[in-house]
């Protein structure tokens, strides 16, 4: 497969916005069959070389792309993800397809019922195409015998952790949207990797039943779409408090995709010190570059002092792997030889820990939640890279390990925001000399989705990073 320069989003039905495809559907230019028909067709010819899915759904797909054509030819229209083809991550349980969460123990694990999430879209009207590849357990690395999804923009280059399928995908034009999740950056590393729009929730707006976890209390679920657009539409859908999920937040849903104007000017805080100290040149160019499309918005951008990311990243590895020892006790270390290398050393990190170790670790957890918090009444948004190594490839993450700055890199502008659960939006917003997408994030108070989504799409609408698109030959 072969990847080079970037294409028109007008140039094929596969790179349409979901909203763009949802009105085409519903007023009955387009069937629901005729695109679900369209995205196998382009499953078939390119994904054996992306390798972003593990399963496709094709039969049930179908029926319910017919099903959902004759509901709407009854005008029974069920909103603006009816007949709209999804994808889903493999860690998220469907009751007609396995899911393996990137494992080979778990691989043919049969749910007899669907998580919240899933049962959502489909009553929402979408079309689930099939599921998607991850990392072992949603970790960092895949399973060594397991396929790694190939980045459509230029296959030497990252795509991301966990939720790489679902970033491949999603830019690909193999979906018009899907869900990742994100623990310690799996929905914004991928997101930024692959130059789509992420949203990850406050934890607690999604419900995480049916979800596989890697660690409960930093787990959340979210969309990775092409536009903030499409995001506000699947997160109003999956959304909301859920009895099987107790933790799950009883907020009430806003109409996210029915509120995208800003309704004040926002105040943009950005720590420069952060910044030069913890990520590239590259990435900081793009960050000064993000910074004047801010300002010619009207913005107010802020000089901040963020608290501690650097510690928060480090101390989020101990966290992860205590919650992960627990998930996989049943299995580690009775079964260890069937687990790859990165997993198994996150559990053993995790079985090493003492009570007193969890006990400082978690008293440090909510101080800095507390700092965030005070951060965050004071500005609107806080301004960070997606990922702060620009656009790495394979090699370079081969030494993520041993390498502390690119450790520091990847983990600081995403690691902590899941210690402290704040939400957040991912938006590409440049390009590297090769080609290779770059991605701003914007991180908000808890429950304050609708704001992160009104400015990503102000943002949006001010420039066109969400619009281009890979060119993909399959060779």
């Amino acid at each position: 497969m072969a990847s080079s320069t970037t294409t028109s989003a007008n140039s094929g039905l596969e790179f349409r916005e979901l909203h763009e495809v949802s009105e085409l559907i519903r007023s009955g230019r387009l069937s629901s069959r005729a695109a679900t028909e369209a995205m196998f067709d382009r499953i078939d010819e390119l994904d054996p070389h992306l390798l972003s899915f593990v399963t496709l759904m094709r039969e049930s797909a179908l029926a319910a792309a017919d099903d959902l054509d004759e509901r709407l030819a009854r005008g029974d229209w069920l909103g603006p993800l009816h007949g709209v083809p999804l994808a889903i991550k493999d860690l998220a349980y469907t009751h007609d397809a396995p899911t393996g969460a990137g494992t080979t123990i778990h691989a043919d694990f049969q749910p007899d019922f669907d998580a919240t999430v899933v049962a959502r879209l489909r009553a929402a009207g979408a079309v689930i195409l099939g599921k998607l590849r991850l990392t072992e357990g949603a970790f960092t690395g895949h399973h060594p015998d397991l396929p790694t999804p190939v980045n459509p923009w230029e296959p030497n280059t990252w795509s991301g952790v966990s939720s790489s399928g679902s970033g491949v995908a999603t830019a690909a034009g193999l979906c018009y949207g899907s869900l990742g999740s994100d623990t310690g950056g799996s929905i914004r590393l991928p997101s930024s990797a692959n130059g789509v729009t992420g949203l990850k929730s406050t934890w607690g707006r999604v419900s995480r039943n049916g979800i596989f976890p890697l660690a409960p209390s930093l787990d959340h679920i979210g969309p990775m779409t092409r536009s903030a657009r499409d995001a506000a539409i699947i997160l109003e859908a999956i959304a909301g408090h859920d009895p099987n999920d107790p933790t799950s937040a009883l907020e009430p849903v806003p109409r996210y995709s029915r509120q995208l104007r800003l309704e004040t000017t926002p105040v943009v805080g950005f720590d420069r010190e952060l910044a030069a100290e913890h990520f590239d040149d590259v990435t900081n160019e793009m960050l000064e570059s993000t910074i004047e499309v801010l300002l010619d918005l009207g913005w107010r951008v802020l000089d901040v002092r963020t608290p501690g990311f650097a510690e928060a990243a480090q101390e989020w590895t101990a966290l992860c792997g205590i919650e992960t020892a627990g998930v996989h006790a049943e299995n580690y270390p009775s079964r260890s030889a069937e687990y790859g290398p990165d997993l198994a050393g996150l559990i053993e990190i995790g079985r090493g820990l003492s009570a007193i170790d969890y006990h400082e670790l978690l008293e440090s957890r909510r101080a800095f939640t507390g700092r965030m918090r005070a951060l965050m009444s004071d500005i609107d948004l806080l301004l960070l890279p997606g990922i702060g190594a620009a656009s790495p490839t394979i090699s370079q993450m081969e030494n993520l390990g041993s390498d502390a700055e690119l450790f520091a890199g990847v983990t600081i502008p995403t690691a902590p925001i899941d210690n402290c659960g704040m939400p957040s939006i991912t938006l590409p917003a440049g390009f590297t000399e090769r080609g290779t997408p770059l991605a701003a994030q914007f991180v908000a108070g808890d429950f304050k989705e609708g704001l992160l989504l009104a400015a990503g799409h102000t943002f949006q609408q001010a420039t066109d990073f969400h619009r281009q698109h890979p060119h993909i030959v399959a060779v």
